[in-house]
């Protein structure tokens, strides 16, 4: 996860509705995705144990009207992903209006082609499809504040400096910037708004926060 995480207008790629739908079906939910993830699996599962919606959230979701279907390409290495992806499982299960399912970017590099981030094959992307299964908006591979804060700050880090501090901000963050954005761009299908901005975050991208970092995860996807 190299390039830039910008939360992008939706892709206009060749495939029909009925095609979306199909690659939609053949994906995994995220409970068969963690019981089959063998790179991190620990990792994978203590970070789902611990990932929680806030009722705030919960409220704003079940708002938004739907169904909506989060079609995310993700493998079980990516440390982004393993700091993301859980908590939008959550919400796929507390709300139900929403629903997930994954994909191997490794296995549909015709989506990932369509989905670049800055040239760059980053994960997981979350592709946003609404009642007909077609794509509205899509968001990865990090959140925005934090991925300014690694292409800017962080990239005069050590590498393993740097990764210690995005593993400490997801650790603050609880994944609650990613879910905020997600729904800000559901949010902005329904107004016609631009999708290009989420919230801002409320936790600080600077190295020295106040938590301390969840279990060493591997280097970012």
């Amino acid at each position: 996860m190299t390039a830039p995480t910008i939360l992008a207008p939706p892709i206009v790629s060749g495939a029909n509705a009925g095609t979306m739908q199909e690659r939609y079906s053949a994906g995994q939910t995220f409970p068969d995705f963690l019981s089959h993830a063998v790179a991190n699996a620990e990792l994978w599962r203590a970070v789902y144990a611990r990932a929680r919606i806030q009722d705030a959230a919960l409220t704003r979701a079940a708002a938004l009207g739907g169904p909506w279907h989060l079609l995310v390409l993700v493998e079980d290495w990516c440390g982004d992903a393993v700091n993301t992806l859980p908590v939008l499982g959550r919400l796929a299960e507390q709300v139900a209006t929403i629903d997930l399912r994954t994909l191997g970017r490794d296995a549909n590099l015709d989506l990932m082609d369509a989905h670049l981030t800055h040239g760059s094959r980053s994960i997981p992307v979350v592709m946003i499809l609404d009642a007909n299964y077609r794509e509205r908006a899509w968001w990865g591979p990090r959140p925005a504040v934090l991925q300014a804060w690694v292409m800017g700050e962080g990239r005069t880090m050590a590498k393993e400096d740097r990764y210690r501090e995005v593993r400490r901000w997801y650790a603050r963050d609880h994944g609650a910037t990613t879910v905020d954005e997600i729904l800000n761009l559901i949010a902005g299908t329904l107004t016609g708004t631009p999708s290009g901005t989420g919230t801002p975050a409320t936790v600080s991208p600077v190295p020295g926060g106040s938590a301390g970092s969840p279990p060493a995860g591997p280097g970012q996807g």
